[in-house]
């Protein structure tokens, strides 16, 4: 099945900046995350839109994405999060390669060698607070742990596991084959040991041969200040045992961050609306300002418009990496009175007869403006 184009994945332009792209991705991993939304394909849409996310957020990735689309030219015939080609049943031409070359590198893969286990992923819902400051927490989930009663063997205590008569414990098989290219050699995973060289003749009880059982297990997790919504953590060795004696996997949690009732991240710094009442926009007012430090005061000047930036210096995120912290920025709103009593009606129209709706005498009314360059003036 094609990968459907990036651009269109989030709802984008070609043209369009990073901010755009950033925006279109909050939205749609918010919709598709898995914690969010039950649908049966919303975790395939929310790995499509995280992947098209880390190809256009980077601007050698999107050049190269640009020119080449989803096929990655230091790659062959992979891609974008993709895989390679497969010749594998075409006229044999995979058996060949393996018969004169012996495999990938001229090499015969070890079945007993030790090898890493298999990562696992758990997904962390935050509070806008808790990416902020960190916590440590404990979750708890089920991995595969190595069986204690045969140590990992799969064998019955007392026995040990022999070597597979049928492919002399390598785990594979080669097969003679006549094509029209003469005798061929083919190799197969040796399917009566299942490529692991060794047959159990005696299996252990408590694990039925497998030399793992299932346990929930808790792990301890220390997330760091300041993490972002669909960023990740890598807890090394809680992911899955390794297999003939291998290191363990890794553990990745990924993050999702819920949306604060009215703070708004972008990065490190934080962003807020603050309503202002006519008379305190007009006179100037100090008013107190929630952070996620806690209250502040910030004097707002005499004549202050709608739309208004104020800065709070070190008042926003930690940075995840240790470098510094953001800043909280507050917008202002100017908010239209309502409701009003006859007594505030009666001022209103008072203070509209004193202004006249006549333009000081340094700045020029809009209207008349607008009146010149009717005019042509």
């Amino acid at each position: 099945m094609s990968k459907r184009d990036y651009y269109e994945v989030l709802g984008v332009g070609k043209g369009a900046s990073k901010d755009e792209i950033k925006k279109a991705y909050r939205s749609l991993s918010k919709k598709y995350h898995p914690d969010i939304n039950q649908s049966d394909d919303a975790a395939d849409k929310f790995k499509e839109v995280k992947e098209a996310y880390e190809v256009l957020n980077d601007d050698q990735k999107r050049a190269q994405y640009d020119q080449f689309g989803h096929t990655d030219p230091n790659q062959g015939f992979g891609g974008f999060g993709g895989q390679g080609a497969d010749f594998g049943g075409f006229g044999g031409f995979e058996d060949i390669f393996s018969s004169i070359f012996g495999g990938a590198g001229g090499r015969r893969r070890d079945p007993n060698a030790p090898r890493q286990g298999a990562d696992l992923q758990y997904t962390m819902s935050l509070s806008f607070e808790e990416a902020a400051f960190g916590k440590e927490t404990t979750i708890e989930l089920p991995k595969d742990e190595v069986c204690e009663t045969c140590h990992g063997s799969g064998a019955k205590p007392g026995t040990t596991p022999d070597n597979c008569t049928h492919c002399g414990g390598t785990g594979q098989l080669n097969i003679e084959q006549n094509t029209p290219f003469g005798r061929v050699v083919n190799r197969r995973v040796c399917h009566y040991c299942s490529g692991t060289g060794k047959i159990i003749k005696h299996k252990c009880a408590t694990c039925g041969g497998d030399g793992t059982i299932k346990k929930r297990r808790k792990i301890k997790v220390n997330i760091p200040a300041g993490v972002d919504d669909g960023q990740q953590l890598r807890v090394s060795g809680q992911g899955e045992p390794g297999v003939n004696g291998g290191p363990q996997g890794d553990l990745y949690v990924v993050f999702h961050v819920r949306e604060h009732e009215f703070f708004e991240r972008d990065g490190d710094d934080i962003y807020c609306e603050m309503p202002l009442t006519f008379s305190q926009a007009s006179l100037g007012d100090e008013i107190e300002v929630p952070t996620l430090h806690g209250k502040v005061k910030l004097k707002v000047p005499a004549g202050t418009q709608a739309g208004t930036k104020f800065r709070l210096k070190g008042k926003g995120v930690p940075n995840v990496r240790g470098y510094g912290q953001g800043d909280q920025h507050i917008i202002v709103r100017i908010v239209t009175p309502t409701n009003l009593t006859e007594k505030q009606k009666e001022l209103m129209r008072e203070f509209a007869e004193l202004s006249g709706n006549r333009p000081d005498e340094q700045e020029e009314s809009f209207f008349d403006k607008m009146k010149r360059a009717f005019k042509g003036e």
